[in-house]
């Protein structure tokens, strides 16, 4: 199981220079992938624009979207050729993640109706595809960036097993994250595809002096629009060191492929606190250097 790191990007306040700096340290310090969330309407960086800064400074490690919120962009050739911009310029590295969404207020300065995003997710992933694979100067990419799906609604793992090379869980948790495995493995095999899924999972985490509180005031205010699931979500977030181990053994347990560790906290110096905390492990050390 690979290991990678979220950008702080979608922390109220984060600076240019730390998110810049974090892509720096996440490269020197082993980690597989680099990752940024998305939010329409949040006090937050657009991730393609972050990766890019991201690719910029970095020349090994992989970019990720985990994920974009594709309908609230509209036009899929436009996010085809940002994306493909992207790969292409970052020497073939990007992972482009794409959801529906779940947030009513992302989709109130959309073009798209709430109600409508599958079917328009549906409709832009052929787009997508198909601007990729022309030759008439809209985004033509000789090799594409890898394309993984998520959502947890059944049409987003039979979607998943249509057009993406796997799947994405959100941060609900491990019993989440085993239930969609095995959705997506079946819509896998039920579209006649070959080999598996390969599956990507995000976790929050935060370390170091008042991690605890810092975590649980950020995941309180970013989840809100879940009511009283955002308690959930900020009690499993990982903030000591034998958690953060024990989580990771449960996850590669639970046959996942990579597990992208998102910050609570811009401070780059988490980077390091996060690379010395898994110093000893072979998911870390040797997976991430593949």
């Amino acid at each position: 199981m690979h290991i990678g790191i979220g950008l702080p990007t979608n922390i109220p306040g984060a600076r240019p220079d730390q998110v810049v700096e974090w892509a720096r340290r996440a490269e020197a310090c082993g980690f597989a992938s680099v990752a940024a969330i998305d939010r329409l309407v949040y006090d937050s960086y657009e991730p393609l624009i972050s990766l890019a800064a991201a690719a910029a400074v970095t020349d090994r490690i992989k970019l990720a979207t985990t994920a974009i919120v594709a309908p609230c962009r509209g036009n899929a050739v436009l996010l085809a050729k940002q994306a493909a911009s992207v790969h292409q310029l970052s020497r073939g590295r990007l992972v482009l993640g794409l959801v529906p969404g779940g947030r009513r207020d992302d989709y109130a300065s959309s073009p798209v109706a709430f109600e409508a995003r599958g079917r328009q997710l549906d409709v832009m992933l052929q787009e997508i595809k198909q601007a990729w694979a022309e030759e008439t100067g809209e985004s033509p990419c000789e090799t594409p960036p890898e394309l993984v799906l998520g959502g947890f609604a059944p049409q987003s793992f039979r979607r998943a097993a249509r057009y993406g090379s796997g799947w994405i869980a959100g941060a609900n948790g491990l019993p989440s994250f085993r239930q969609g495995a095995a959705a997506v493995r079946a819509a896998w095999r039920s579209g006649g595809r070959s080999g598996a899924p390969r599956l990507h999972a995000i976790c929050y985490f935060s370390l170091g002096r008042g991690a605890p509180d810092r975590a649980r005031s950020y995941l309180l205010d970013y989840y809100s629009f879940t009511g009283p699931f955002a308690d959930r979500i900020a009690d499993i977030a990982l903030t000591d060191v034998a958690g953060l181990r024990a989580t990771i053994e449960d996850y590669r347990a639970a046959g996942n492929d990579e597990l992208i560790l998102l910050p609570v906290n811009p401070d780059p110096e988490q980077v390091d606190l996060l690379a010395h905390a898994l110093r000893d492990q072979p998911d870390f050390t040797e997976a991430a250097h593949e």
